[in-house]
């Protein structure tokens, strides 16, 4: 690789499988680095192995080698392992799946062969088949673990790195729907990623999957493939078609590639679009933005803006809090305010299917009794779902004459179920 510092990097942890590629900004293009020197072998098992003699870990192939060959504890598969909560005995000691994570992806930075990687990444951006609140957890754990600032590192699934890189490519491969076909041995799953460019921001939607199963001698495999293919593109115009994981072969395709070529349509088959996808992502938000004007519409997607009236440098102002169209696990907020002759909390709440704005007060019971604006407050919202958004207030006091109750309110809050408690 040419690249040594402002590293774009995406990782792709799979269900059984991880990849790893960088962003070559001479090439314009993300690049995959091999898992096994003088190969193109881009894939390599997702399995992490614990080293008794060197009190180490390693990843992937060497995990493998290291436990059939020289005695080391196979962990087993870190995507699992991160779907958990629960520890894990290695050598007598409970490890944290988060821990174990931050080792694992340690062990696939090294691939770059860069010094002080954490220094000279710019984004690190993972993407698994989809994100759950426990991974979400352990892959944001995992990172700081292993030195990275959460503005140095992304998260996505599977959908949202193909968004990427179905973008990412030449626009003629994208002006219409783009088709990706999920292959997974017998099974396979197909999704339409359509672009609505009259709306604004331009709206991008991956449908949901339909799915059906194929036999597994090669004549009667093409002929049902080819059926689906009729059934899942129809008529419409695609510009292009995505065909990933294991089970297709061009060997006992030769019917239904040509029907998917029909009408000038491009088709493309590898496994290294997901990692790629996410490298991209690293590209367009932090360099390129030539996405700026188009909003993936993800099921992680949060929707709501949420701010307070307050009053700001002694004026009254609208405060921005939390404004939707970003995944859930980057949506946060933090402020320090100063109560005025009230005892609860006001959030300003814009829902995207609703005309007006609505208020959601928050009680604080137990505040202590001071003078008027003598209690100072730290304000945090995050989320843990797509829906849930937790609010925590803690009372900070006001200096040396009223200081800190030691309380902390909590509570957790779905903005398009509550109700206008209160007009203010």
């Amino acid at each position: 690789m040419n690249e040594i510092r402002d590293l774009l990097i995406g990782i792709d942890i799979g269900k059984e499988y991880t990849q790893i590629c960088y962003y070559d900004r001479k090439a314009e293009e993300a690049r995959s680095l091999s898992m096994k020197v003088g190969t193109s072998q881009y894939e390599a098992p997702g399995c992490i192995c614990y080293r008794t003699e060197q009190n180490d870990y390693c990843v992937g192939l060497e995990a493998q080698y290291f436990s059939r060959e020289k005695g080391g504890i196979m962990l087993g598969n870190i995507y699992d392992i991160c779907q958990k909560e629960e520890s894990i005995q290695v050598a007598g000691k409970d490890k944290e799946p988060a821990e174990l994570l931050a080792h694992f992806l340690k062990g696939m930075l090294k691939f770059l062969g860069i010094q002080d990687i954490v220094k000279n990444t710019k984004c690190m951006c993972i993407t698994s088949p989809e994100l759950d609140a426990i991974q979400v957890r352990n892959y944001q754990k995992a990172c700081g673990i292993a030195g990275f600032p959460a503005e140095k590192y992304m998260l996505m699934d599977y959908g949202e790195s193909f968004y990427y890189y179905a973008l990412g490519q030449k626009r003629e491969t994208w002006n219409r729907s783009v088709a990706w076909y999920a292959f997974d041995g017998d099974k396979i799953a197909f999704r339409k990623l359509t672009i609505n460019a009259a709306s604004r921001p331009i709206l991008v939607n991956l449908e949901e999957p339909v799915s059906t199963t194929l036999e597994t001698e090669d004549e009667i495999r093409d002929v049902e493939f080819c059926r689906f293919i009729t059934k899942t593109l129809g008529k419409e115009l695609f510009s292009s078609v995505q065909i990933t994981g294991e089970g297709f072969d061009q060997q006992w395709a030769q019917q239904s590639v040509k029907l998917l070529c029909h009408q000038g349509r491009k088709v493309f088959y590898g496994n290294n679009l997901f990692a790629k996808g996410a490298c991209i992502a690293g590209k367009d938000r932090l360099e390129d933005k030539k996405l700026k004007g188009y909003r993936y519409l993800s099921d992680s997607l949060v929707t709501a803006d949420v701010g307070m009236d307050m009053r700001v440098m002694g004026s009254p102002a609208y405060y921005p809090l939390i404004e939707g169209g970003s995944n859930w696990y980057e949506c946060n907020a933090e402020c320090e305010l100063i109560l005025d002759d009230t005892e609860e909390l006001v959030f300003v709440v814009n829902l995207p299917d609703e005309t007006e704005r609505k208020r959601v007060a928050m009680a604080l019971k137990g505040l202590p009794k001071r003078p008027n604006r003598t209690t100072r407050l730290a304000l945090t919202l995050k989320y843990v779902s797509s829906k849930d958004c937790e609010i925590t207030v803690k009372d900070l006091g006001f200096g040396e004459m009223y200081p800190s109750s030691g309380k902390t309110w909590k509570e957790l809050v779905r903005w398009d179920e509550t109700e206008e408690r209160k007009q203010v």
